[in-house]
This record gives C-alpha cells, sequence and structure tokens, in this order.
C-alpha cells in the first residue's frame, strides 16, 4: 500500500509539472480584434466673437444737436432718422442758391437768344453759361451738407450707448452711438499653419462660450489668404445663427472644429503604438507568439489613433504588456476585447 501511495503521489506531480511547463515563459496579454470605425480629426481653439455687421455713428459735420430719436440698446431698422443736427443757416444758404441759380439760369437763356441771333460774341454767352454751372455745383454742396445733418441707420442692428445729448454741440468724427448687426454672429479664430491646406469654407465649427455647455453650430465662410509670421498660425471666420440674440460680440469663445472624417478607418487605442528610432511598431497574436508590425499612423485623438498601413480588419491587436514583449515571444490572451 505504501508503494501504491508513492506512486500515486509521483503521478500528481508529474502533472502539475507539466501544466506549469505549458505556460511558462508566456506574457499573459489583453488582445482586441480590429474592426473598422469611424475617426475624425478635431482640433479646439479658441476665438473672439463679432458682429455680423457693426459700425460707429459720427456726424460729417458739426453744429447743435436739434433731435435724438434712438433710445440705447433699442433695436432701430435701416434708414431710421438716430439723430438731427440744425439745419437752419443750410437750409437759408439753400434757399440764397436757389434764387442765384434761377438769375443765372434767365441770364444764361437771355444770352443764349442773343448769341443766336449773333448779337454777342461767344464769349459772352461762355461766361453767363458758365457763371450758371458755378452757382449749380455750389447749390449741390449746400443740399450735400443739408443732407449731413441727419444721421440714419446704414443697416438693421441694435443700438449700443448714447454719448451726446439733445441741445449739446457735437463736431465732425465725434462719437454719437454704435450699432451692430448680432444675427448672425461670426466668431473669428485661428489655428496652426499645419493645418492650413485642412482649412476651408463650409466647415462645420461648434462653439461653446465659457463654462456654459450649450453648444453653437455654425460655418466657416472665410480663410485669411496668408500666414501670420508672428505667431504662426492661420485666420478664418464663421458664421453662427443668433435669432435669441444669445450671443454678444466681444465675448471669448472655445472653438471645435472637424477637418477631417474617415468613415472606414483602422482605429486603435493609443497606447498600443510603441514608437521606435525607425518609426513606429505595434504587436499582434500570430499562432501563439507576438508578432512586431510597423505602422503608419494618421488622425490622432486624445486616446486613439488611425493606421494607415500595417494593419488589416480582424487582425488581433495586443494591448498590455507591451514592455515585455519581442518578436515571437510567447503569449497567453487573457481577455479578448469585443472593441
Amino acid at each position: 500500500m505504501l508503494g501504491a501511495f508513492l506512486i500515486g503521489c509521483s503521478g500528481e506531480k508529474g502533472q502539475a509539472s507539466s501544466r506549469k511547463s505549458g505556460s511558462a515563459g508566456k506574457v499573459p496579454v489583453t488582445a482586441m480584434v480590429i474592426k473598422p470605425q469611424a475617426i475624425e480629426n478635431t482640433i479646439v481653439t479658441t476665438g473672439t466673437l463679432l458682429a455680423n455687421e457693426e459700425v460707429e455713428l459720427r456726424p460729417e459735420i458739426s453744429g447743435r444737436v436739434m433731435g435724438i430719436y434712438f433710445q440705447e440698446g433699442s433695436w432701430v431698422s435701416k434708414g431710421a432718422l438716430m439723430l438731427k443736427i440744425d439745419d437752419s443757416e443750410l437750409k437759408a444758404q439753400l434757399k440764397g442758391k436757389r434764387a442765384e441759380e434761377k438769375l443765372a439760369s434767365d441770364e444764361e437763356a437771355r444770352r443764349r437768344t442773343l448769341f443766336e441771333n449773333q448779337s454777342i460774341s461767344r464769349e459772352e454767352y461762355d461766361r453767363a453759361a458758365y457763371a450758371l454751372k458755378i452757382i449749380q455745383s455750389e447749390r449741390e454742396v449746400t443740399e450735400s451738407r443739408l443732407a449731413k445733418t441727419e444721421i440714419v441707420a446704414p443697416f438693421d442692428g441694435m443700438v449700443g450707448l448714447r454719448y451726446v445729448s439733445s441741445g449739446s454741440n457735437v463736431s465732425s468724427n465725434m462719437l454719437v452711438t454704435t450699432l451692430q448687426d448680432t444675427d448672425p454672429m461670426k466668431v473669428e479664430f485661428s489655428v496652426p499653419e499645419k493645418y492650413a491646406k485642412q482649412l476651408k469654407s463650409g466647415m462645420e465649427v461648434i462653439l461653446q462660450l465659457g463654462d456654459s455647455q450649450k453648444k453653437y453650430r455654425g460655418t466657416v465662410f472665410a480663410v485669411e489668404s496668408k500666414i501670420d509670421i508672428s505667431t504662426r498660425t492661420i485666420k478664418a471666420r464663421a458664421r453662427i445663427p443668433n435669432p435669441a440674440r444669445e450671443l454678444m460680440p466681444g465675448a471669448f469663445a472655445k472653438v471645435e472644429l472637424t477637418l477631417e472624417r474617415v468613415p472606414q478607418a483602422i482605429v486603435i487605442p493609443s497606447q498600443a503604438v510603441i514608437p521606435e528610432l525607425s518609426g513606429e511598431k505595434v504587436f499582434i497574436y500570430n499562432n501563439g507568439t507576438a508578432k512586431a508590425i510597423p505602422v503608419k499612423v494618421g488622425i490622432r485623438t486624445e486616446s486613439q489613433v488611425q493606421i494607415t498601413e500595417g494593419l488589416h480588419p480582424q487582425d488581433t491587436l495586443v494591448l498590455t504588456g507591451l514592455l515585455q514583449l519581442a518578436d515571437g515571444s510567447p503569449i497567453d490572451i487573457r481577455h479578448l476585447q469585443s472593441e
């Protein structure tokens, strides 16, 4: 019986030793089967909101303010009268010029009749015609100055703060108020020069303000024609619908821009890519061993990278234990991720 017991013990130790030797030297790893999926080349930058149209309203002539016809912060329509400067003196001048023009016109007609009858010389008629033209031009200048006594809204928009009062004297180029068209809005932003060829009109942008989680969508409509040599960036503008007027000019914004989208790409976790002097590589499972595959990468995100060369759908990619692996190392897949 003792002999049988010793033989039995010896058999059990042999089986355990065989199991250990079968897994000895294998590196335990986690792997995944590669499946094509979409990836986007998205960059995030910052920008500044601009009004669609913005103008500073300033008088073109000096004078006393006779009337102010807008409220600060109100909406006005194109062509609406905003401010009126005293025009009584100009009206009097215009009345005088019209009287002078009437006299000069009558004189020119009389001299023309005499010239046609050869009663006066050509030179005498030309002086009368020239005098009429001078008075007509002076009348037109007065009419032009009279028109400048009114400031009207050049487009529909929101009025800003007022900087003059009724009855005050204003000089030419003095700021009266501002006018801004805020629907739609514009956002101006810059991206690094390496993206210059990918940045095009028609691209969609996503906008966020401050800590707000609300997103506003817009479209790039203009790209600068040159790169800023001081910052090595290229500037662009996008238009954002703003019907509720929630966006304000001058606000700081975070801008998200998708430069490229690949619908069926080989996408793997970033940590699976191993940098080398000659490039980059990954390990795949090949008949119980790790096989090193040189790869070329494309789009990178925070956690993923696109592989443009080296991998194919249904390859089994090794994700963990990479520092312990060499080409041909035996491996044991302990966990196979579905994605």
